[in-house]
Formats: C-alpha cells, sequence, structure tokens
C-alpha cells in the first residue's frame, strides 16, 4: 500500500473528532477534546507543527557520494532511523472505536518492533492496559517503553512491577499528563512530583528511565538532577496547557543546557523525515511521532506503521543527502538556516 492509500482507509475507520487530515497539523481539530485537538483556544498542536515548518534547511551537495546511513543507537539498541511512535491513549474516546488502547499498542509495538524502531506505549485507569502492553512488550523481545501516568507512588509501582518482566529496555512517564483531567482529585494525589518523589521514581524503574513533558531549561536540570536518563521534550500535544511555546522554539536552549548530560528527544508536530532531520541539527538525539502513527494503524494495521516508517526513513535520508550529512552525527545546528 501507499501511504495515501492508508490515510484514504483510515477516514473511513476514525471519527467523528479525527479528520484524518492530508497534513495533520491541528487545524481541522483545534479545541476539540475529546479528540486529538489541542486544549483552549486549540493552537498549541498548530504552533507545535508551524514551526517545524518555519525552519529552512542548507543545501551543500559539495561533498562525498556515499550512502546515507540514517540508523540510530539509543539505550542499547539499534534502530534503522532515529524516530519513536509516541504513547497515544483512550483511543476509542478521541479516534474511534475500531480499536482499543489494548488493540492499538498491540498492533504498533509488534509492527513498530517489525519495522525497525520502537513503540512508547500509552496508559489509562483500566489496569487491563498495562498488562496487556506487558504481553506485547513480551512478544516483541522489549523492543518498547512503557509510558506511565504520574499516578501516587503506590500506583506506579504496581504498573512498574507488571511490565518489567516484559524486559523493556527504559520506561517513561509523561509527567506533563499531571494536566489531564482525569488524575485530578484522586485520592490519594496524583500529578505533580517533587525532584525526590522523581528520583524514587527513577531508581524504581531499574532500566533507563525517560521523563517526557519537559518544556524549559530548568525543567530539564530538574529531570537531571532526578535522575532520569533521558527526557522528552514535549507540550503533550498542546493537550494539557494553552498557549506553550513550540517544542521547536525550546529545543535548542535546553539541548544546550543538558545534552551532553543525558538523552535529549523531542516530540510536537513532527510529520516527515524533513521535519527529523530539523530537530536532529537542533540537538535532539531522536524523537517521537503521535497522531501520524494513530492514522496508520486505523488504515491499515501494521502494514500501515511499515508503510509510514519507510516514508519517514526516505525523508530523511533524502534530506541528509541534500545537506551533506551521510550519517546521524554529521547532522549539525548550522544546517538549519540561521543557525
Amino acid at each position: 500500500m501507499e501511504y495515501q492509500e492508508v490515510l484514504q482507509q483510515a477516514r473511513g475507520n476514525m471519527g467523528p473528532y479525527c479528520k484524518v487530515c492530508p497534513v495533520c497539523n491541528g487545524v481541522a481539530c483545534r479545541n476539540t477534546m475529546p479528540g486529538p485537538g489541542a486544549k483552549g483556544l486549540g493552537t498549541g498542536a498548530i504552533r507545535n507543527y508551524q514551526k517545524w515548518q518555519e525552519l529552512c534547511v542548507n543545501m551543500d551537495t559539495i561533498c562525498e557520494n556515499q550512502a546515507v546511513d540514517t540508523t540510530c543507537r539509543l539505550f542499547g539498541r539499534e534502530f534503522v532511523l532515529p524516530v519513536f511512535a509516541a504513547p497515544v491513549g483512550a483511543l476509542p474516546l478521541h479516534y474511534g472505536d475500531k480499536h482499543t488502547d489494548l488493540t492499538y499498542n498491540d498492533i504498533l509495538v509488534s509492527a513498530c518492533a517489525k519495522a525497525g524502531i520502537a513503540a512508547f506505549t500509552g496508559d489509562g485507569t483500566n489496569p487491563a492496559v498495562v498488562q496487556a502492553t506487558s504481553k506485547a512488550l513480551m512478544n516483541a523481545g522489549g523492543c518498547g517503553v512503557p509510558t506511565i501516568k504520574p499516578w501516587n507512588l503506590e500506583v506506579i509501582r504496581e504498573k512498574m512491577d507488571l511490565v518489567k518482566p516484559a524486559n523493556p529496555f527504559a520506561i517513561a512517564m509523561d509527567i506533563d499528563a499531571a494536566g489531564l483531567p482525569f488524575l485530578k482529585n484522586l485520592t490519594p494525589p496524583a500529578g505533580s512530583k517533587t525532584v525526590e518523589e522523581l528520583r524514587e521514581i527513577a531508581e524504581m524503574a531499574q532500566v533507563p528511565f525517560i521523563l517526557k513533558g519537559i518544556m524549559t531549561v530548568r525543567g530539564a536540570q530538574k529531570a537531571l538532577e532526578a535522575g532520569a536518563s533521558a527526557i522528552v521534550v514535549s507540550n503533550h500535544g498542546g493537550r494539557v496547557l494553552d498557549q506553550c511555546p513550540a517544542t521547536a522554539e525550546v529545543l535548542p536552549a535546553i539541548v544546550d543546557a543538558v545534552g551532553d548530560k543525558m538523552t535529549v528527544l523531542v516530540d510536537g508536530g513532527i510529520r516527515s523525515g524533513m521535519d527529523v532531520f530539523k530537530a536532529l541539527a537542533l540537538g535532539a538525539d531522536a524523537v517521537l511521532i503521535g497522531r501520524p502513527f494513530v492514522s496508520m494503524v486505523y488504515g491499515a494495521g501494521a502494514e500501515g506503521v511499515e508503510v509510514f516508517v519507510k516514508k519517514l526513513q526516505a525523508e530523511l535520508a533524502d534530506t541528509m543527502a541534500m545537506c551533506g550529512a551521510h550519517s546521524l552525527s554529521e547532522i549539525r545546528r548550522d544546517m538549519i538556516y540561521g543557525y
């Protein structure tokens, strides 16, 4: 199948909120929650996407004529390109009832592993989600990253105990999920965590701990202090706080502050291999992509994931070749116009 064919099939399987737009830029679904849209005015997702498009790349083909290598090595594993599927939850509510969180994660984890990348998996109030995730990760040889919400410490420990037997190569927490309505007013309290609490959680993980939802230099420094091995520069797709800056805007300063001490990932509005190149040029080690993977699974299941990964890889390789980078390590900030 071709990419556009997968999108066309997804349009018949998703809705009513997600329109499976030709370009997933947050415009048609703005201020649509439930649904894939952003919070408040709905500009968060739009700004994330737009800022990547405003960056221009510097073409330079006066270099050796050799093959381009898009492979990367992170957390002790090798991947065909520096892209991970981002965690997504409440699939029937936001995207349509063709899939539950359980069936989506099951397809996504195995399909990503087969395609040569890895999936971050979502979490929710239903304990069966994490239980099924653990099984999917086990079947994929631990090639995936379970992402646990910032519940109270007891629940976090219970969920980690569920996923550890699958030997995931890392465990993540989307700390920005503290702004999601279903986490508020729980007893015992869930949500924001102190550096001390996060340090306990990082030790609890016993594998590299990734903290997702970092948007400031100070936040990155606190994540480092808490013992996180990696961070994801992310504003949760604009879904938890309106009028945040785009992730592309804050990424360079965060990389400059902590990039030599920990792995820095980024998400938010990244839609193409050229966007991936731009993120790497600004200093990210890899990226996460969320909504487009949903369209791929709803459109063609595992085959949709394979189609999207191949598309991203071809686009990234083409951009690298035209900018004079033959490996990821050769991508530099001055390959972005104006830097």
